[in-house]
């Protein structure tokens, strides 16, 4: 019973505010334009904000989180390879194969995963959370050029054709590189980071308190509008409209990317906060980044779409289960 009211309390809330975000775009009480404001407010302000303060005021050793890193990179590496031959061996068309495997391996941390883990283990784990979310995004995006250059490129029959596309590629290659650099997120993180070596170094004094007050209100934005904005933006006929593929991608997401976590987190010794936040962060579900990047390199749109609707609503069921028998278990 406590291992089954652990896993509700985590998880809806985070339902309880993406229906409220449905309920409200669905009477027309907010539309594209609010979603698109407040999206790019979440990302480009209360979140890295959030990070920030998670990261400063910590009193966790990062030191010590080496051992989630290399399991959230093993993790992810053994999806992508295990996806990648899937794709090879029982994907036909090489417009689907990129999205497939970006769908398996690629979760949303920074909003379903950190709301998450936020509600389990309160700043301790959200300060965790953030660090691995600030590394395993990297290697996210640099995986997702790989399959959708390649899945794509395979599609051209002629050659001036591939050599177009490959231009194409490489140019949105380098702008994916471009963006990760001057991205809100990581600069926040690292920024945190360099502020808390150089604090402990110097002793410096803390921030002033009308700066972490002023800090507090504004990350308090940041989750529970990243999650209204998710639920406004969820579309039913998208979720329902499954084709056999997009079906078996979410089940790579919902259910074999967890498991995998599970393994390898037990290989690596994690228990308790390290192993939740690991779980939580691989059962989240698709990445909304996940659709950009296969439309923006010629990937099957509808297919990502597809996914991520599906995978928005029923991998919160699935986060449910597994934490739930992880936290009967004692492992998380």
């Amino acid at each position: 019973m406590e291992a089954l009211l652990f896993a509700i309390s985590i998880v809806l809330p985070n339902l309880v505010l993406m229906w409220l975000g449905f309920f409200m775009h669905k009477k027309g009480q907010i539309g594209k334009v609010f979603i698109d404001q407040a999206s790019k407010l979440v990302f480009n302000y209360a979140l890295p904000c959030l990070l920030f303060f998670s990261v400063i005021e910590s009193t966790v050793n990062f030191g010590k989180q080496l051992s989630l890193l290399g399991a959230g990179l093993a993790t992810t590496l053994i999806l992508f390879v295990g996806a990648e031959i899937y794709a090879k061996l029982f994907i036909q068309r090489p417009e689907d194969k990129g999205v497939f495997v970006q769908g398996v391996f690629r979760s949303n941390m920074a909003i379903i995963g950190l709301a998450t883990v936020a509600n389990a283990y309160g700043s301790e784990g959200l300060s965790i959370g953030a660090v691995y979310m600030g590394v395993i995004t990297l290697v996210f995006n640099i995986l997702a050029v790989i399959t959708l250059s390649r899945t794509a490129i395979g599609s051209q029959s002629e050659s001036k054709q591939i050599a177009k596309q490959m231009a194409k590629r490489e140019s949105y290659a380098k702008m994916i590189t471009s963006k990760m650099i001057t991205n809100p997120l990581i600069i926040s993180l690292s920024v945190a980071f360099a502020y808390k070596l150089i604090s402990s170094a110097l002793s410096l004094p803390k921030l002033p308190d009308v700066v972490t007050q002023t800090g507090s209100l504004l990350s308090a934005l940041s989750l529970p509008l990243a999650l209204i904005c998710a639920g406004a933006t969820i579309d039913v006929r998208s979720m329902f409209n499954l084709s056999g593929l997009s079906m078996q991608a979410s089940i790579g997401r919902i259910v074999v990317a967890p498991l995998v976590a599970i393994v390898v987190g037990s290989g690596f010794g994690l228990t308790g906060v390290h192993m939740g936040v690991l779980f939580l962060m691989v059962a989240s579900p698709v990445a909304a980044a996940s659709y950009v990047m296969a439309k923006a390199m010629s990937g099957n749109e509808v297919l990502a779409a597809n996914i991520l609707a599906f995978t928005t609503v029923v991998s919160l069921f699935g986060m449910a289960f597994g934490a739930a028998t992880l936290r009967a278990l004692g492992w998380m």
